[in-house]
């Protein structure tokens, strides 16, 4: 086993060398809704201020992750899907419910994820919509349950559309509504430069953690969600990973990265980035870091 893990180490740093390095995809979870709402804003108001901006910043197709529930519960919502789509932008599979695999059986867990296909065909129209994103970032508190899931993935033509650059951006989107309603614009500037700044340390975290795993710059997946301030924040935070040299790649592209090939092949209750279960899998430390969480819960209450 670990002479396979270094000729794929080897292999990995040959193919960096050739394609270049610092790429990242950007993906979407939480569709057709994400967050609390601001005032006399709408979720179609949101997704749309998001496909603006991926559109003028000329980015490849980005995945949008949706739960079906959402637009069950709330069918006026099944417009994002629709907006989502007529502006080019594929779709993938999230799960129905967005429930969390830790506290589901494996069986429970698969039939989650083959009730939300039935939108996917609708709205892929004979394109391939067969990736997938765990809700949580949790792939199996068990290693057995990981592997079962993980087994009638493959069998259904599913790819797991793993991440490996990560900083909870949803925790802005709670206090970015509180502060619209408020009227409070000198809060919503600090919002604005702490999501940049935790978004900066964890592009240098995440990079730290891809080299001491594979001594180099994989492909990277960045995890975002479809929130207000997210939508109102992404030019920001798209020239700030080009200023970091980062160029924009598809999903796919990202994940023909030979990393991906890898499975950590562990049960972990906090789930966490394909980065984080890897360094956990090879007994390494990951780098230090910290989220304002005190920050963000007392603004603008």
């Amino acid at each position: 086993m670990r002479r396979l893990l270094c000729l794929c180490c080897l292999a990995g740093m040959l193919w960096a060398r050739a394609t270049g390095a610092q790429q990242i995809a950007i993906t979407f979870d939480d569709l057709p809704s994400h967050g609390e709402l601001p005032p006399n804003e709408t979720r179609l108001l949101i997704a749309s201020s998001i496909l603006v901006t991926l559109k003028l910043e000329r980015l490849p197709p980005v995945y949008g992750f949706f739960n079906g529930v959402k637009i069950e519960k709330e069918p006026a919502t099944e417009s994002v899907l629709k907006a989502w789509r007529d502006a080019g932008q594929p779709l993938g599979n999230h799960s129905w419910a967005h429930r969390d695999i830790n506290d589901l059986s494996a069986a429970e867990f698969e039939a989650e994820i083959a009730k939300n296909e039935p939108l996917l065909k609708k709205y892929m129209n004979g394109e391939d919509w067969h990736w997938f994103r765990y809700p949580y970032l949790h792939e199996g508190d068990t290693l057995q349950k990981r592997r079962a899931v993980r087994s009638w993935l493959e069998q259904h033509g599913y790819r797991v559309a793993q991440v490996n650059m990560d900083f909870e951006d949803y925790l802005w989107n709670a206090p970015y509504a509180r502060c619209v309603a408020k009227h409070d614009d000198a809060a919503i500037a600090k919002l604005h430069d702490s999501y940049l700044a935790t978004a900066d340390q964890f592009i240098t975290v995440f990079r730290e953690a891809s080299r001491t795993v594979y001594g180099r710059d994989v492909k990277y997946v960045l995890l975002m969600h479809v929130g207000a301030f997210d939508a109102r924040i992404l030019p920001d935070l798209l020239a700030l990973y080009r200023a970091k040299g980062f160029s924009f790649i598809s999903l796919e592209e990202a994940e023909n990265d030979p990393a991906y090939q890898d499975d950590p092949d562990i049960g972990s209750e906090q789930g966490g980035a394909l980065l984080e279960l890897m360094v956990q899998r090879r007994k390494l430390t990951f780098p230090p870091n910290s989220k304002p969480y005190k920050e963000l819960e007392n603004t603008c209450k």
